[in-house]
């Protein structure tokens, strides 16, 4: 059933990531494809990705999202959004490096987060982050910008 839940987490992160984008432009200004692969790491310290619809608890899984700004004009101001699926755990692994992370989908800070707990600021645990946003600044006219966030399957 795993392979289940990362199809469905798939298609949630790609219908999430569409309606917060339609909200500030066009429906047909941006066009996102979204990819899963897991995440393989040669003997040599070599990464691969790897197209995957089903994975064993432990594996690797990046969420890649492509953002096609499809009209002649250039997007200012840009914010997208990736969910982090059900069944998976953030590695602190995003790209850009530049994401920030929230744990209600709602709030947004820097990575890492951080908490007050006894006093003391500690850092929240990756398991605890649901989305990451990525602020783009200038994605010009029938140009691409692609996010992608590390995971593993629980």
């Amino acid at each position: 059933m795993k392979g289940f839940n990362i199809l469905r987490n798939t298609l949630l992160a790609s219908v999430t990531s569409v309606l917060l984008l339609s909200t500030a432009h066009a429906d047909d200004a941006l066009k996102m494809d979204l990819t899963v692969n897991q995440v393989i790491k040669n003997a040599e310290g070599k990464i691969s990705y790897v197209p995957v619809r089903t994975a064993p608890k432990g594996t690797v899984i990046q969420y890649k999202a492509n953002y096609l700004n499809t009209i002649n004009k250039d997007i200012q101001d840009l914010a997208v959004v990736l969910p982090i699926p059900a069944n998976m755990t953030f590695t602190g692994e995003a790209s850009p490096a530049s994401a920030q992370a929230s744990t209600d989908g709602k709030n947004y800070m820097d990575m890492p987060l951080m908490r007050k707990v006894n006093g003391k600021m500690v850092k929240i645990p990756f398991s605890e982050y649901r989305t990451l946003r990525w602020n783009i600044k200038l994605l010009p006219a029938q140009k691409t910008a692609a996010v992608s966030l590390n995971t593993i399957v629980e």
